[in-house]
């Protein structure tokens, strides 16, 4: 039976450390705290809650990146298989991992700006002028309603005073 595997949204804490197998294969060693929050009805508030601490291991390609792209205070997204649990610390083996976005932007090599985000951006083309402005009175057409009586073409009457 396969190791079921856990999804981890929690805050790098502390430096990632990478060493290698003889063979020469990576490993990275992180330490990650999620901190959930919950809300309470009574005073409309949330709080955070216990901290769960994570020792983390990652392998391979996923080690050298965790270790390029990780510092103190990253948050990210971890998928691995808890491996061992003891006294106040879960140890988890990492099986994808993730940058967060809840409250940064992420920026991916593929996806860095080139030189031409640096070169002034023209604005775009003014639209033609209107024939009207909108603070300008404009026209009003009356079309006749057809329930109305015609008009006899006779000048309405204008009595003095």
């Amino acid at each position: 039976m396969a190791t079921p595997t856990t999804y981890v949204s929690g805050t790098v804490t502390g430096p990632v450390e990478i060493r290698f197998t003889p063979s020469g294969l990576a490993i990275c060693r992180f330490r990650l705290t999620e901190v959930s929050r919950t809300g309470d009805p009574a005073t409309r508030q949330s709080q955070d809650a216990t901290p769960i601490p994570y020792v983390c291991t990652a392998w391979g390609d996923i080690a050298r990146n965790a270790t390029e792209s990780l510092v103190d205070g990253t948050a990210v997204l971890a998928h691995g298989r808890i491996t061992e649990i003891n006294d106040n610390t879960i140890r988890l083996s990492i099986d994808n991992l993730g940058l967060s976005l809840r409250h940064h932007i992420a920026y991916t090599e593929a996806g860095l700006p080139g030189p031409h985000a640096a070169t002034a951006l023209t604005p775009p083309p003014a639209p033609p002028p209107s024939p009207h402005h909108w603070w300008e009175k404009q026209p009003i057409h009356h079309k006749p309603d057809p329930a109305s009586p015609p008009t006899t073409g006779t000048p309405p009457l204008h009595t003095s005073s």
